[in-house]
């Protein structure tokens, strides 16, 4: 009965971790390396949450007191081999899922641990010093050339406006390289080489991309649920992260760190395209270069009142006019239009 039910156990384990159904759709190159490892965390942690609650509901059913017993149960001292077992497996479990996670990590370009300039950070003197909800419309002029200089365009950042290099190619480099910049309460991106500056990011498909990460005031994150990436955006520092999009499609970027009062609307999109869609995007963007920063700060919470803010959530979760007018010192007027 041990074996049959270990076997059963396993089973279902092996099954469950490989059609639990918790991921979303996987949208880069590497994200597979991180659902196999989050399948075979499913694996294990079904097995052991079979095992531990199939104990427990046999010690229940096959040891509990019977009826008119009042006897006590046998006395019951230390078992030191059983104790050796049930401390090792669970210690080799954790040692062998550290090994292969960090082997994911760097498998998906993880810095180097024992390279200190970049435990440390890159410095940039040039990192723009700002907060986000000082860049109000009338210094957008001036935003313009902080956010520009917050991320230095790198020297091997490739052309754009061209079709990917073909294999074999190496005319220029394959990266494709992106500057975000982290504020409260959202995202910018710069295109080296270009005045581009756009609230959303594009990248064309099946093409190497590197994200260099900055943050004007408080510590982002950049979180792509779909890519299977997460990385932060410290003030003064800078970070990376890479990734081959091979899915066409649109995808939510969200802040992944506590930045705020607004920081649930810190979200925006990534969008991949073909490499003709990407080069008309952006032809585009070079003929209006401002409407991207336009576009971010008229939309950014911080630039909001807090009834502009959330009369859009308002008529979900039931609020009325006169609530929302409760929330403000008396002799402030609520003007919520949804209400209308």
């Amino acid at each position: 009965m041990t074996l049959l039910a270990g076997i059963a156990m396993t089973l279902v384990s092996l099954w469950y971790g490989q059609n639990h159904g918790l991921l979303p759709i996987a949208a880069t190159a590497t994200a597979s390396l991180v659902d196999n490892l989050f399948n075979t965390m499913m694996v294990i942690g079904t097995g052991i949450f079979l095992l531990v609650n199939g104990i427990l509901l046999y010690s229940v059913f096959n040891f509990g007191r019977k009826p008119g017993d009042e006897t006590d149960g046998p006395p019951v001292h230390g078992n030191i081999p059983l104790e050796i077992v049930w401390t090792a497996i669970p210690a080799v479990i954790v040692l062998g899922l550290s090994i292969y996670s960090f082997d994911v990590y760097q498998a998906e370009g993880g810095q180097d641990p024992m390279d200190h300039s970049v435990a440390h950070g890159k410095n940039h003197n040039q990192m723009a010093k700002m907060s986000g909800s000082a860049m109000a419309a009338p210094m957008i002029a001036d935003a313009t050339d902080a956010v520009t200089e917050t991320l230095p365009a790198r020297q091997d950042a490739p052309t754009l406006g061209t079709v990917s290099p073909k294999i074999g190619d190496t005319s220029r480099p394959s990266e494709f390289v992106v500057n975000a910049a982290g504020m409260q309460y959202a995202w910018l991106f710069t295109y080296p080489n270009t005045e581009v500056i756009a609230a959303e990011l594009h990248v064309p498909i099946d093409r190497q991309v590197v994200v260099n990460l900055s943050a004007n005031d408080v510590i982002h994150a950049f979180w792509v649920p779909e890519f299977r990436l997460k990385q932060d955006a410290v003030p003064g520092r800078q970070t990376e992260v890479r990734f081959i999009a091979n899915r066409l499609g649109e995808y939510p970027l969200i802040c992944a760190e506590l930045c705020g009062a607004y920081h649930g609307a810190m979200k925006t999109k990534v969008v991949v395209e073909s490499q003709a869609d990407f080069d008309m995007w952006l032809q585009t963007q070079i003929a209006s270069a401002e409407v991207g920063l336009d576009t971010a700060l008229a939309t950014n919470p911080a630039q909001m009142t807090e009834p502009e803010y959330l009369a859009p959530y308002a008529k979900e979760v039931g609020i009325t006019a006169e609530m929302l007018q409760q929330l403000k010192p008396s002799g402030e007027a609520v003007h919520d239009h949804s209400m209308s």
